[in-house]
């Protein structure tokens, strides 16, 4: 039992198959807690390692439990294009201080179909000096695509960094209706 006498439940991870590869999400029972692109089984050890030394607990593979089930259904709509906004509660507890207020600026204000430059998120949360802040921030977090990293790009109009790499931001961002389809 925890503190509050509620039984405890280890988190929880699958591998979903997407239009931009498999994705590996993992979720604790106060939500989804990590997203990770190309999960390879490398990258997913990877990924469960790293998970088990934050949370404390050794994630349990169950791509049925009710933590999950909601989040895969949410993505299948995304990637089908039938969804525009998740509703998923999100367990922030991997990122903290600025990371975590330019991410939960980026996931409420900035909707689907748009882009923000660095900066002018930046200067959402009161830091309008603090652009590469907000590269590192995109590149820490832990809820990709969930929490829309691809829609932050440059100033001058390039598309910027993305730790899925670029050709996932393309896809996103095309998905969205902000750049064409790429064309192969």
């Amino acid at each position: 039992m925890d503190s509050h006498g509620q039984e405890e439940q280890p988190p929880v991870w699958a591998v979903v198959a997407t239009d931009i590869g498999p994705l590996f999400l993992a979720a604790t029972r106060d939500g989804l807690v990590n997203v990770v692109f190309h999960a390879t089984d490398t990258i997913r050890d990877k990924a469960l390692d790293r998970l088990a030394s934050r949370l404390g607990a050794q994630p349990v593979e169950d791509p049925g439990s009710p933590l999950l089930a909601e989040a895969i259904r949410q993505l299948t709509a995304y990637f089908a294009g039938e969804l525009r906004d998740f509703t998923l509660p999100l367990d922030w507890s991997l990122i903290t201080g600025f990371n975590r207020q330019v991410l939960r600026e980026l996931a409420s204000g900035v909707p689907y179909g748009t882009v923000v430059g660095y900066g002018d998120l930046a200067g959402r949360v009161g830091q309008p000096g603090a652009a590469q802040a907000v590269g590192v921030a995109m590149g820490s977090n832990p809820l990709p695509v969930i929490v829309p990293c691809h829609r932050v790009v440059e100033r001058d109009g390039g598309i910027g960094g993305f730790g899925g790499g670029l050709e996932t931001k393309r896809k996103l961002l095309a998905l969205e209706g902000v750049l064409p389809e790429p064309l192969f």
